[in-house]
């Protein structure tokens, strides 16, 4: 019967061995932030739901279109997040003026919004702009300086 098992090889023999190490540690350098990307889309996911699950839908319907979109949005950037990091950690800004957006949009889109809603909205918006600023700081420290 032939060996048709692979065994150990050493991969300093192969002729592309400097670009593939390069390539490797290019993809490793722009997943510093790796652990953000899961939590950014289940934000997205919660505030998109929020309204069914605080059920609010009937007293605040603007706010239900605007969570349902944000929600959306924000879970875009978390998956882009994840499958661009090196062009998408540029956006990471554009997740804390979401975060800042999702704080005051009680008050500018709703109609008398209760304190559930107002509570929900805050703690939504300060999670995304916390998760927003860890990562641009990442990103920012990532950049070279010219």
């Amino acid at each position: 019967m032939a060996n048709v098992s692979h065994g150990r090889s050493d991969i300093s023999s192969h002729p592309d061995v400097s670009e593939m190490r390069e390539r490797y540690a290019r993809m490793l350098g722009g997943r510093d932030v790796a652990l953000v990307d899961g939590p950014v889309f289940l934000l997205g996911l919660y505030c998109a739901a929020s309204p069914w699950i605080l059920h609010y839908t009937a007293s605040q319907p603007a706010l239900v279109t605007h969570n349902l979109i944000m929600g959306v949005a924000i879970g875009l950037l978390a998956l882009g997040f994840t499958r661009a990091p090196e062009r998408m950690y540029g956006l990471s800004w554009a997740m804390c003026a979401l975060g800042i957006w999702m704080i005051i949009a009680p008050w500018v889109v709703g109609t008398g919004p209760d304190k559930g809603v107002i509570i929900n909205n805050v703690i939504i918006g300060a999670l995304a702009l916390c998760l927003g600023l860890v990562c641009a700081v990442s990103a920012a420290r990532r950049t070279p300086m010219t």
